[in-house]
């Protein structure tokens, strides 16, 4: 549902809307209709306008029915055990990181970086509301966003109740609106809930949100290096996870945005704003939903000017840093990459950030 980028690279943007996966380190050894269109909502946040196709279309990408079809898939036979688990292990390895050819050289992708990573565990899904409602519910924990009142949302995703009340829009980016109420109980504002998405991944949450979040499970936010080698799935020097295509055999592989952006979302992958945690196939290393849906923080800043020196499990400290979905546009969500703190850190050091 969002507008498809064209490289596996990290890009900066207001962020609105997070989604959560989280990671345990292992031992140190080793849209839209057109905008200003009312329509209802289905459950899904599908328009009832398109909902036969796509309800078809969210049902052919659906677990069930995806859950074999990852091309490049190198969880081997360990595969079905382990489909019903919530953490998968990432190797160790080498990556390049960044690229030398950057699309946006402002995003300070390059140069192409070789980075050693060690293990660690990470989840599987993304954090949905259900998960994040345990968390609020056990701690009685308030989001930013909730403090703030208001929070921005994606103009084609609101009714045409709560657009009239919006006099203003984010400059450079018109398409996204500060909507007073909207928060992760209520991603399109006050007449939205998210009793019938509790499976999608949880929204409208800030850097500090996700932290507390981490910091309630135990675990921690990733490097913006541990996210983009976990996200390309073992694969080097591709477009996308699971290859060049964006839509290899004509399958879609995420929730992206389809149509002309941000005008028109024609919704054929099934979905007009997020999808389930558990929809579409996942990456090589069994990662659902690492690319589209929603974007997803990082523990460490975000820095444009790289060296180009072969480095090991590198980390900015002090600072705030979203990485996009590479394929998003309807929304920021978050996955956390966690590290178990029980455990031996994966770097010798406490790189959880407080």
């Amino acid at each position: 549902m969002a507008a498809p980028r064209h490289s596996l690279l990290r890009v900066i943007y207001t962020c609105w809307l997070l989604w959560l996966r989280s990671a345990e380190c292992l031992d140190d050894s080793e849209e839209e209709g057109k905008p200003g269109e009312e329509e209802d909502q289905g459950a899904c946040g599908c328009s009832n306008s398109r909902a036969n196709g796509a309800e078809r279309a969210a049902q052919k990408y659906s677990l069930e029915a995806n859950v074999s079809q990852q091309p490049n898939d190198r969880r081997g036979d360990d595969r079905s055990k382990n489909e019903g688990m919530k953490m998968v292990p990432i190797p160790a390895g080498v990556f390049t990181m960044g690229t030398d050819e950057p699309i946006i050289k402002q995003d300070g992708e390059g140069p192409g970086r070789r980075v050693h990573i060690g293990h660690f565990f990470m989840d599987r899904y993304e954090v949905s509301n259900a998960e994040f409602e345990k968390f609020v519910n056990a701690t009685g924990y308030v989001t930013e966003a909730e403090r703030f009142g208001d929070s921005f949302v994606f103009e084609g995703m609101l009714s045409k109740e709560v657009k009239n009340g919006i006099q203003q829009a984010v400059a450079i980016a018109p398409w996204w609106l500060p909507v007073k109420g909207a928060n992760w109980k209520h991603p399109e504002g006050p007449d939205s809930h998210i009793l019938k998405r509790l499976d999608h991944p949880v929204l409208h949450v800030s850097w500090n949100d996700a932290v507390a979040f981490c910091s309630w499970a135990g675990k921690r936010l990733p490097t913006e290096a541990e996210w983009e080698y976990s996200c390309r799935g073992g694969l080097e020097n591709r477009l996308f996870p699971w290859g060049n295509k964006l839509h290899p055999n004509s399958q879609h592989y995420a929730n992206i945005w389809q149509g002309e952006f941000p005008r028109s979302n024609t919704e054929e992958d099934g979905y007009k704003g997020t999808a389930p945690v558990t929809a579409f196939p996942p990456n090589g290393y069994g990662l659902y939903n690492i690319v589209g849906n929603a974007w997803e923080w990082t523990s460490d800043w975000w820095e444009i000017n790289h060296s180009a020196d072969e480095t090991y499990s590198p980390i900015q400290y002090c600072h705030q840093v979203l990485a996009m979905h590479y394929t998003l546009a309807q929304g920021n969500e978050n996955r956390m990459l966690l590290a178990d703190l029980t455990e031996e850190p994966l770097f010798k050091t406490e790189i959880a950030v407080y």
